[in-house]
């Protein structure tokens, strides 16, 4: 360290020492604040002064061997390789922003964004009025954190070049949505124990739209997970509330609005023996060699989408689904129109959520698939109506209610 520098950080380094010797909880509120704010500014100040030692230092790398000066000074300080990154983009950047650090009115975290809203801004923009926009993002510093700072940043060119903003907002939406496009990707993990994991990057109006979706179904009391689960689902963590909502979503899809595959529709046969279909006990198994119960496939069987291959006792196919097993759109519309809910006592879930329902006699036993045979019950109800844990009745006045059995 040189002479020169080295008093003055040992001056520093003293002066905290002293600091320490002083216990804040002996310190009234207003000698607490003082301090507080005070001390960020020191901080504030020493993070610009390494910064600009950064910024003229790229031979330590390579008197070190270290493969950047940032690795050098991540090992030798513990510190997190992005957070030294993250520096030495900003000691880069240089010009007002590393002087307002130096002088306490601008974090490194305000920084942070001033920098990148700066980079955001048009290459060709004349120099004056970058500066422009510097120093009024430097302004806004002393009044807004980071997150206000962002917001801001993003609509600069609205304030130092206003003729020029909406040209340019739109050439910047058009290159941030194509970027967006060649992200998108969605990737499925079986795990192995029954669930799977889901992990999508996708445009940000397309996952607003899924979000919105979503809401609709776990809005508290309101939604259809809400009239379902009734106050236990207030209760449950956000994630899971979702996690329901994007379950009933996709079950719910209508099969004949998706592309079809080889001209059929898009489909998923499940398998299973004529004495399990019939009993509601023991399993199945699916086209993509999944293992569900008989109960789900009963349930699913209601559905559009799903084709259960009936086996004989030797494996041989009785029935590959059923030409009138699917209730129609007419029938559907009918059912919404003589239902208009889930017809379980109490639930109030609109008919466009609920599934049709063979009620007199299931698919599995040889119901017919008539408006007369059907009946609307949410995904909830629907679930409980095919679970050989209940007992369900239908009542002549068109509502159903469940008994648990004994």
């Amino acid at each position: 360290m040189s002479s020169r520098s080295e008093t003055p950080i040992a001056a520093i380094n003293a002066a905290l020492d002293d600091l320490a010797g002083v216990d804040p909880i002996y310190q009234t509120v207003a000698e607490r604040k003082t301090r507080l704010t005070a001390i960020s500014q020191v901080i504030a100040k020493a993070e610009a002064d390494r910064l600009r030692v950064l910024a003229v230092s790229e031979d330590i790398a390579v008197e070190t061997g270290a493969r950047s000066t940032a690795h050098w000074l991540a090992a030798e300080t513990r510190d997190g390789i992005g957070q030294i990154r993250l520096r030495e983009k900003l000691a880069g950047a240089g010009g007002r922003t590393t002087s307002a650090m130096g002088e306490g009115a601008v974090n490194v975290a305000q920084a942070r964004e001033i920098v990148d809203a700066l980079a955001r801004l048009p290459k060709n923009l004349d120099p004056e009025l970058r500066d422009k926009g510097e120093a009024y993002l430097i302004g806004e510093a002393a009044h807004f954190g980071p997150p206000e700072l962002r917001r801001l940043g993003a609509r600069l060119l609205e304030v130092i070049a206003p003729e020029d903003a909406e040209e340019a907002e739109y050439q910047r939406l058009l290159a941030e949505d194509r970027r967006a496009r060649a992200a998108t990707k969605v990737t499925i993990r079986h795990r192995g124990d029954g669930s799977s994991d889901l992990y999508a990057r996708v445009p940000t109006p397309v996952a607003r739209r899924c979000q919105t979706y979503l809401e609709s179904y776990t809005a508290p009391r309101r939604g259809p997970l809400g009239d379902a689960l009734g106050d236990d689902v207030d209760q449950l963590p956000a994630p899971r509330r979702r996690g329901e909502a994007f379950c009933a979503l996709l079950e719910n899809l209508p099969a004949n609005a998706l592309p079809k595959h080889g001209g059929t529709a898009t489909s998923v046969m499940v398998m299973i023996d004529l004495e399990s279909l019939k009993t509601g006990t023991g399993l199945a198994e699916t086209s993509t060699g999944d293992r569900v119960t008989a109960e789900q496939t009963r349930r699913l069987a209601c559905q559009a989408g799903i084709i259960p291959v009936v086996l004989g006792g030797k494996g041989e196919i009785l029935d590959l689904g059923r030409s009138k097993r699917l209730f129609t759109g007419p029938q559907r519309k009918a059912m919404a129109l003589r239902d208009r809910q889930c017809t379980a006592d109490g639930c109030t879930i609109p008919a466009a959520w609920c599934e049709a329902h063979h009620h007199n006699q299931p698919w599995s036993r040889g119901g017919k698939t008539n408006l007369a045979d059907g009946k609307l019950l949410c995904p909830f109800h629907h679930h409980r109506a095919h679970d050989p844990a209940w007992q369900t009745h239908h009542h002549a006045n068109g509502s159903t209610t469940f008994h648990r059995r004994t």
